[in-house]
C-alpha cells in the first residue's frame, strides 16, 4: 500500500486547528478530512480512530510542559507550581484542550516527561515512589478540573451565562444565604488567583503528610535488623 502524502504532524496540526474553530463536538474525521483535503480513509493510515486522533493531540498539547525546570534542587512544591502551572496554561492554549487531554493515557515521552518530574519532586520530598505517582495524579486532576470550567466559562463555553447569573443571584438570595454571601467570588473571573489559592492548598496538604511519612519510616525496623534480631535470638531447647 502506497503511503499518503500528508504527513502525522500535519494531520494534528490541522485538528487542533479545526479544535479551535469547532470545539471538541465539531472535530470529525470528516471534517479534519475536507480541512486537509484529502479522503477521508487516509488519515486512518495514521490514526486508526478519532479516539486514536485525540491521543496524538494530547500529546501534542502538552509538549512544552517541564521541558525546562529551573533546578532539581529546588523546593519541591516550586516544582510542583511551576508544572502545573505550565500544564494549565498549555491546555488554555487550545478551545477545549483540558476536555481533549481528559482521559487519555498516553505513552509517549511529553506524558512520561511530565509525571517523572512530578514524582522526582515528591520523591525528593520524602514519599515512596508509589505515593509520589498517585498524589502527582491528584494536582494534575486538580489542574484538568479546573481548566475544564475555566474554558467552560471562557468566550467558547456557555452561552448564556450572563442569563445563568441573574438566576442564582435570585435564587441565591432567596433561600441560600452563604451562596448570596459569597456571589462575587463564585462569578469571579481571577482565574489566575482563584488556580493559584487551589493549587496551595492541595500542596499545604501534602505538605502536612511529610513529617508523618518520615516519623513512620523511622518507626518500621528495616528487614535488615529484623533478620539480625531474629539470629541473636537464643533459641529455645526442645523438651
Amino acid at each position: 500500500m502506497k503511503a499518503p502524502r500528508i504527513q502525522r504532524n500535519q494531520v494534528i496540526d490541522a485538528a487542533l486547528t479545526l479544535l479551535e474553530e469547532e470545539g471538541l463536538e465539531g472535530l470529525t474525521m470528516r471534517k479534519l478530512a475536507q480541512a486537509l483535503q484529502i479522503q477521508a480513509p487516509s488519515l486512518y493510515w495514521h490514526f486508526e480512530s478519532k479516539s486514536a486522533l485525540l491521543d496524538g493531540m494530547a500529546d501534542a498539547l502538552v509538549e512544552s510542559v517541564a521541558v525546562t525546570v529551573a533546578d532539581d534542587n529546588q523546593p519541591w512544591d516550586n516544582r510542583m507550581r511551576q508544572i502545573a502551572g505550565e500544564l494549565r496554561q498549555a491546555l488554555l492554549k487550545r478551545r477545549d484542550g483540558a476536555r481533549v487531554f481528559a482521559g487519555t493515557y498516553v505513552v509517549t515521552d511529553n506524558m512520561l516527561r511530565i509525571s517523572e518530574n512530578m514524582i522526582d519532586a515528591l520523591v525528593k520530598a520524602g514519599f515512596p515512589s508509589g505515593r509520589a505517582a498517585t498524589l502527582s495524579f491528584s494536582i494534575a486532576y486538580y489542574v484538568l478540573g479546573f481548566v475544564t470550567e475555566e474554558q467552560a466559562l471562557g468566550p467558547e463555553g456557555v452561552p448564556d451565562l450572563d442569563t445563568r447569573k441573574t438566576a442564582f443571584f435570585e435564587l441565591a438570595k432567596l433561600k441560600y444565604p452563604q451562596n448570596w454571601a459569597a456571589r462575587h467570588a463564585i462569578f469571579s473571573e481571577d482565574f489566575d488567583g482563584r488556580f493559584a489559592v487551589g493549587l496551595d492548598t492541595l500542596l499545604a496538604g501534602i505538605s502536612t503528610q511529610i513529617d508523618h511519612v518520615a516519623q513512620h519510616a523511622k518507626s518500621k525496623p528495616s528487614r535488615s535488623r529484623t533478620i539480625a534480631s531474629k539470629a541473636k535470638a537464643p533459641h529455645k531447647a526442645k523438651a
